[in-house]
């Protein structure tokens, strides 16, 4: 006999279940439709404590209101640089104190729950865990909010459907964030996917921001990937802000300098107010 299984329709993260728009809130910052533009801005990767320090000041000048940072780096050659681990966290959390920002930072194991917990204000799982389910529901029982990539081959239901996971936990605090897809097409790391942007706000009322560092993977492309998001709606952006970025431990050329990111918010800041927001 031949057992078809029933896939569900996601329910908690659907307007139906819920019309209003989730806000989350991450420290004094408030990311959801209303309120002002979130920047996440910072390095791809924390490399020392002096240098996050440094960076995260230079954003904060700017106007961003969080600061990202990775610390564990799941990469796709083992050899490659794969993050400072739990001393890096420490850094990133004594550096948004010190810039008065919340901090966001990748987690990719759940044995790191009560590290992440502790010292992040926002858990962010990567395109690549989107789908650890294991991963999803341990921070789903969390109240921790969560930052859910979209996996590069993913479709847009697939992906909703990883954020009902963390939602089905008890967690309500989940922000859903766009990297491009993987296409065809080499002219970018990824394919940014600008249209699902409306979409996500058609079928949920989660929030949804735009990481362009990643669609793009060339520091050229990112502000004008920026702006366009933040003009179809997007409640915020994930930038990756190096200043030496022939020097970074990962992802050097999708990184853009502090005084092109300074240059960048102040265009994001027309931009929002043209489509009725803050930044």
């Amino acid at each position: 006999m031949i057992f078809e299984e029933h896939i569900p329709e996601y329910t908690l993260a659907s307007r139906a279940h819920q019309s209003e728009d989730t806000i989350v809130e991450a420290g004094s910052v408030k990311i959801g439709a209303g309120c002002p533009v979130a920047v996440m801005a910072g390095p791809c990767a924390v490399e020392s404590a002096e240098s996050i320090k440094r960076i995260a000041g230079k954003v904060k000048a700017a106007g961003a209101s969080v600061l990202r940072g990775g610390s564990y780096k799941p990469r796709t050659s083992p050899y490659s640089f794969q993050g400072i681990g739990p001393e890096g966290i420490g850094w990133l959390k004594e550096a948004g104190r010190a810039s008065g920002m919340p901090v966001i930072s990748e987690m990719v194991s759940e044995n790191d729950m009560d590290l992440f917990t502790e010292n992040v204000d926002i858990i962010q799982i990567g395109a690549r865990n989107m789908q650890n389910f294991a991963l999803l529901k341990a921070v789903g029982r969390t109240q921790k909010p969560v930052l859910l990539k979209r996996g590069a081959g993913a479709t847009i239901d697939e992906w909703i459907m990883a954020a009902e996971y963390v939602l089905a936990g008890g967690n309500p605090n989940v922000i859903l964030c766009e990297r491009g897809i993987r296409t065809f097409e080499y002219a970018t790391r990824n394919t940014m996917d600008l249209a699902v942007v409306p979409i996500i706000k058609e079928k949920t009322h989660l929030p949804i921001i735009v990481d362009p560092s990643h669609a793009t993977g060339n520091w050229k492309y990112v502000e004008a990937v920026s702006l366009a998001a933040i003009a179809a709606g997007a409640d915020g952006l994930l930038v990756e802000v190096h200043d030496d970025p022939d020097a970074a431990a990962s992802d050097g050329a999708q990184s853009i300098l502090p005084e092109r990111f300074a240059d960048l918010m102040e265009k994001a800041r027309l931009v929002a107010k043209a489509v009725g927001r803050e930044l």
